[in-house]
């Protein structure tokens, strides 16, 4: 219902007047992925914009602790629903009560959201800008109000501020707490923190030196441009501040790999997570062990700390539905599109399209870009939703069921699909 009465700006406005597109627009911004309809965003009135922004914030943590900080009758089975949009092994409590850790977690949000704006502010951006693009960072959405995202701001301070408050929106927010609070072993030690660090550490470098032997120079803006588009593309912000599809046919592979990591938990990035990734690699590493060694006990530990069967098992069931969901996604886009757009000018998408020789690889890698991308909340995909193209063009059909993808993968699949269960439905 937050989605279907989130269209009526659009429509009233005349900006999206059919329902399909504004529909995927406004889930696309509830669930901070980034995907849009707008061909020609800075002649979008500022009104319009602010309330794509403003989708973004509100979904970025979460309608559903929103709603637990502020009405507090729904407090009673808040830590179920709070679980939905924090998921892990364990969801680590500040304080005894849901209402006290939300709230505590939407002071957080808020204060980062304001730092971020006054240093964009700095940096030369009008404060419109600067509290849109603060909006869409800390929810790690990926809204933008120019067309061509933040490479239309040629700034190297814009965008290392930027990429730090994407980077630390995609830390798990209980640890922010902690920093806050000057528990720094607790962060440093972090399984999950350690993991997304040196992620983002060995696909920049990797990138960067892609990038360097393309050009044949070494520059500042190399490593500026695959810090940015890696940790955008980890943490499913999906600003573009450059064509990571233009690089080399080996960088493209590896940021579509990214698409299916995602954050931390707890965080506000969507994804599979990285906890998920830890876990299920340990698991892997340890059924090695069980086999030489069958008649032993060997838990898998994330943290120092055993992690049950049964947690090990949903976290199987969940990535096999996820690459699932991709999948049958991937299908659908095949079935779906037809003609694919192949360029832009002055940012926005030009209505010419591919054909011929290639053809079907490119509608190929579109479609699976655009699965991967929307169950992912990433934004961005490849082919004709790549990072210099939009989802405009796509059949209204596609949309709709796109935002079902962009909806599923921000509510960790589980909450949504068991509605479509005969388990549910069937009377005890």
């Amino acid at each position: 219902m937050m989605s279907v009465s989130g269209t009526l700006p659009y429509m009233m406005s005349g900006v999206i007047p059919d329902f399909p597109s504004a529909f995927f627009e406004t889930v696309s911004g509830y669930t901070t992925t980034g995907a849009s309809v707008l061909t020609n965003i800075e002649s979008t009135p500022k009104g319009i914009l602010f309330w794509r922004s403003i989708t973004h914030w509100i979904g970025g943590m979460g309608i559903i602790v929103l709603t637990i900080a502020i009405l507090p009758i729904l407090g009673i089975g808040g830590m179920q629903l709070f679980a939905a949009e924090s998921p892990g092994p364990s969801t680590d409590k500040l304080h005894p009560r849901i209402q006290e850790t939300a709230k505590d977690l939407w002071l957080i949000y808020v204060g980062i959201t304001v730092l971020e704006t006054i240093l964009l502010v700095i940096g030369g951006m009008s404060f419109f800008d600067a509290i849109c693009h603060s909006f869409a960072t800390v929810s790690t959405g990926g809204f933008s109000t120019k067309n061509e995202s933040i490479a239309a701001f040629d700034s190297p301070f814009v965008q290392y501020v930027i990429i730090f408050f994407m980077f630390l929106s995609g830390v798990n927010f209980t640890l922010t707490y902690f920093g806050i609070q000057g528990k720094l072993k607790k962060v440093w030690w972090n399984e999950e923190f350690k993991t997304y660090g040196g992620l983002v550490l060995i696909a920049t470098m990797i990138t960067v030196a892609t990038i360097c032997a393309g050009q044949g120079n070494f520059s500042e803006k190399a490593i500026r441009d695959a810090l940015f588009q890696v940790v955008s593309v980890v943490t499913t912000t999906g600003f573009v501040s450059a064509d990571f599809s233009t690089w080399s046919p080996f960088v493209t592979v590896m940021f579509f790999l990214l698409f299916f990591t995602g954050g931390s938990a707890g965080s506000t990035s969507g994804g599979v997570k990285l906890v998920r990734h830890i876990i299920i690699l340990k698991n892997s590493v340890i059924e090695f062990k069980r086999l030489v060694h069958p008649n032993a006990i060997v838990p898998v530990r994330f943290n120092g700390r055993p992690v049950s069967t049964q947690i090990v098992y949903n976290i199987l069931a969940f990535f096999i539905i996820f690459l699932g969901v991709f999948v049958i996604g991937s299908f659908v886009m095949a079935a779906i599109i037809k003609d694919v757009p192949i360029g832009t000018t002055d940012g926005i998408p030009i209505p010419t399209f591919r054909s011929g020789e290639g053809e079907m690889m490119y509608r190929f890698s579109t479609a699976i870009g655009a699965s991967a991308s929307c169950v992912g909340n990433i934004g961005p995909g490849l082919g004709g939703v790549g990072p210099l193209q939009n989802y405009a063009w796509i059949p209204s059909g596609g949309k709709v069921f796109l935002a079902f993808e962009m909806l599923i993968g921000r509510l960790e699949l589980f909450t949504v699909l068991i509605l479509l269960s005969p388990y549910f439905w069937r009377r005890r």
